[in-house]
């Protein structure tokens, strides 16, 4: 069938199943704001959009007078940009697929752009086509590929006048960001679009159903592509492919729609900040919970790093990401193609998650009982039931338990420094 420009078509078609299945994402935000690294990749808007004097005094320290944003772009030169270390480095973390930042809202385009001259990353800056090397790289990893892509930009002459208009007029949208979203869907074939910058204007300014019913009708990736929901100001959490709803989004219960919680390591930036420190970035254990719960929920983890404007995924950042991928090469079973089981967490406590794969249900715990003995009252036993724990050889005893569900034996692990985060229980034969 062919879908119409209208939410109630769009909103029709079935999600394609490589998404859910995977699982685990990494979200990379690079641009010019990684340029001057501070504050966070809102960068422009906090320093010329609403002049706060805590960026003005940013610049007039480090900068020439008369300094411009623009001045930045040629600064953010990739000299050390090396896609393929960046593709071994995401597959080690354990992604099935990688978004990047192909343009944020300050407009500057991540490969070269043929509607907006001299400000995208093969006219100045690094001279090369990053969306497309990233790509590549990718493909050969075998990672599935989503680009992110802002509809609005801030400073856009067009954008402005349009919205000076009460977005009555749509010149910026027909000669820039639909283009925009044309091109890279024609050149790069993605398996995602991660669309933002909607909040601002109606569907009727952005034309997004029009492009979508394209997207999903004739264009080379229709069969494949998936899209989240930031394509109009009141479309998140209610049109589009899988649901966003807000950044670091927590649902607390269990969806019924597909969904994805982005979140970054640097807690207060998603762009690069030079100025970081430890204290705010989020360590091995709270990264561990956060895709543990996610995807009991039913939900995607898309985990953001910010290159530095060399193109360095800096070391603490990826200290992180190869504990993630650790942590999923032993316990992984229970998350990728995993399926939210009737309850998500134990009742008695949120250190408990539940995650399913047809009849087998995998009990993930995050704090290691004193006495050894995991209780899970959730689970209902059966004189054939087994039970086991992933990365450890042999069967554990259980017995059941004086109220309902099940005690388990956890075996004598001897302690690990830095302690591990979370371990995974996989039982067979319960209700």
């Amino acid at each position: 069938p062919r879908y119409r420009p209208d939410w109630a078509s769009l909103d029709a078609r079935p999600l394609p199943a490589w998404f859910d299945q995977a699982k685990v994402g990494v979200f990379v935000h690079w641009g010019v704001f990684s340029v001057p690294a501070w504050g966070s990749e809102w960068f422009w808007w906090h320093w010329q959009g609403e002049h706060r004097a805590d960026y003005d005094r940013f610049v007039q320290r480090r900068y020439p007078p008369d300094t411009t944003y623009a001045d930045f772009a040629p600064h953010f030169t990739a000299h050390d940009f090396q896609p393929r270390a960046w593709a071994q480095l995401f597959q080690r973390a354990g992604a099935r697929y990688v978004v990047l930042t192909t343009k944020h809202h300050e407009g500057f385009t991540n490969w070269g752009s043929p509607m907006s001259w001299n400000w995208n990353s093969v006219d100045t800056g690094p001279h090369q086509d990053l969306v497309k090397e990233l790509g590549q790289a990718l493909r050969e990893s075998n990672i599935r590929y989503g680009l992110y892509h802002s509809l609005l930009e801030w400073f856009n002459p067009l954008y402005l006048a349009d919205k000076e208009s009460g977005f009555k007029t749509q010149n910026f949208v027909s000669k820039k960001t639909m283009p925009e979203l044309y091109d890279l869907v024609l050149k790069y074939k993605p398996d995602l679009i991660w669309s933002d910058g909607d909040w601002e204007a109606p569907e009727s300014y952005w034309n997004s159903t029009s492009f979508l019913a394209w997207l999903y009708n004739d264009s080379p990736v229709k069969d494949t592509v998936v899209v989240n929901d930031r394509w109009c100001n009141n479309c998140s959490c209610h049109h589009g492919g899988y649901y966003n709803c807000a950044d670091k989004y927590k649902p607390g219960t269990l969806p019924t729609h597909k969904w994805e919680m982005c979140s970054s390591i640097d807690k207060l930036s998603w762009g690069y900040r030079s100025n970081m420190n430890i204290a705010e970035l989020m360590d091995e254990a709270s990264i561990i919970e956060e895709l543990v719960q996610t995807v009991s929920f039913g939900g995607n983890y898309l985990l953001n790093v910010g290159p530095t404007k060399e193109g360095v995924i800096v070391p603490i950042f990826q200290e992180r990401l190869l504990a993630l991928g650790r942590w999923l090469n032993t316990n992984g079973e229970a998350i990728y193609e995993s399926k939210p089981w009737r309850v998500q967490m134990e009742n008695s406590t949120d250190m408990v998650w539940y995650t399913s794969k047809g009849p087998v249900v995998y009990a993930i715990f995050l704090i290691w009982p004193w006495d050894n003995v995991l209780e899970l009252s959730s689970p209902t036993p059966s004189p054939g039931t087994q039970v086991t724990m992933l990365g450890f050889a042999g069967t554990l005893k259980w017995q059941k338990s004086p109220g309902k569900g099940l005690l388990i034996t956890l075996p004598y692990m001897l302690p690990s420094l830095p302690p591990q985060s979370g371990w995974t229980v996989k039982l067979e034969g319960v209700k």
